[in-house]
């Protein structure tokens, strides 16, 4: 029984074992804790402090980037405006332009119709003019041959003066 109160006991040897090894311990976990947790208690907080900055510098660029792809926009909308405008600008330009082409052209054909009016009336003239022409030399010719036959020349000038007074002044004048 001896034994089995030894195993079970508390004697001097149990609680001086007990004792150093509690000791060995605390020195082990605070040797430990100095040599190892230390190290890695600042290797965390260094890699929180990075992953901080790092997540504060992404924050910032999305920051930048929304400013930029606003500004972006911005003048995306401000070119597409200044488009419309030159396109509005250039319409007005061909309306005008237009405009002054047809106006140029309607003043060519008034132009052309004129003068092709005046060709046909310097013609209309002139054939007349030929005309007169022609009935005054077949007129002549008959006088000249009826005067040859039969009449002396007071006498065909007489016809002559008639003929032309018959034909009228109004036949000369148009």
């Amino acid at each position: 029984m001896d034994e089995f109160l030894r195993i079970i006991g508390f004697d001097f040897q149990l609680i001086h074992d007990a004792v150093l090894t509690g000791i060995n311990v605390l020195i082990l976990f605070f040797a430990l804790s100095y040599l190892l947790f230390n190290p890695a208690r600042a290797f965390l907080e260094k890699r929180r402090q990075k992953i901080a900055g790092e997540l504060a510098e992404a924050a910032e660029d999305k920051k930048t980037a929304e400013e930029l792809k606003a500004e972006y926009e911005s003048k995306l909308k401000e070119v597409n405006k200044e488009a419309d405008a030159i396109l509005a600008e250039a319409r007005k330009k061909a309306m005008v332009k237009e405009a002054d082409i047809l106006e140029e052209a309607r003043t060519e054909a008034a132009r052309i119709i004129e003068r092709a009016n005046r060709q046909i009336e310097l013609d209309r003239k002139k054939a007349l003019d030929e005309m007169k022409q022609e009935m005054i030399s077949i007129a002549s010719l008959m006088a000249g041959k009826v005067v040859a036959a039969s009449i002396d020349t007071n006498i065909q000038d007489s016809l002559i003066d008639e003929t032309l007074k018959e034909m009228g002044e109004s036949t000369w004048l148009s």
